[in-house]
């Protein structure tokens, strides 16, 4: 089992910055490819960024690449997702999501565990 806690989110104006965190326990951290998935009002879920169980691998989707760095802190056991340059279409649910495997994927059945999601909210 995985537990994920996610927090940093907010209300930020057009063009800020904000750095989400996503906290793992459980199942050995490093194991475990990490995600961010999130979901805005009236929209489906969608993928963010993904980074494998080594830290290795990392891709973005095409709509934030550029603006959001996937990172993680083994150490720690915590996954960041370092968003710049926030858009008004940024405004979503931010959800972190672990997978049982180190590969990293960005379709949301691949990934077996879920954060509760924080709010972003970007202002026009």
């Amino acid at each position: 089992q995985v537990q994920l806690v996610e927090s940093g989110g907010g209300l930020v104006q057009a063009g800020g910055s904000l750095r989400l965190s996503c906290a793992a326990s459980g199942r050995t951290f490093s194991r475990s490819a990490m995600a961010w998935f999130r979901q805005g009002p009236g929209k489906e879920r969608e993928f963010v960024g993904a980074i494998s169980g080594t830290g290795r691998t990392t891709f973005n989707a095409d709509s934030v690449k550029g603006r959001f760095t996937i990172s993680r802190d083994s150490a720690n056991n915590t996954v960041h997702l370092q968003m710049y340059a926030l858009k008004p279409e940024d405004t979503a649910v931010y959800y972190c999501a672990a997978r049982s495997s180190i590969l990293a994927r960005s379709t949301p059945s691949d990934y077996d565990y879920w954060g509760q999601g924080t709010q972003v909210t970007v202002s026009s």
